[in-house]
């Protein structure tokens, strides 16, 4: 496990932010990328997209 939340540009759908997830915690990276879509579908709307870009233009930089 990584100490700090970094993109996994290697098994990236888009931009490697549920695949960097995944290497955080653990957690499979399908389960987290179901998550993402239900979230956002369902609970957030534009809101999760806004935050799944945010997240991935921090963790490039």
């Amino acid at each position: 496990m990584n100490s700090s939340f970094t993109l996994d540009r290697r098994n990236a759908k888009i931009m490697g932010v549920c695949a960097g997830l995944s290497n955080r915690t653990g957690v499979d990276v399908t389960l987290i990328r179901i998550a993402v879509v239900l979230l956002t579908l369902c609970a957030l709307g534009p809101v999760g997209v806004v935050a799944y870009l945010l997240a991935g233009w921090l963790a490039e930089g």
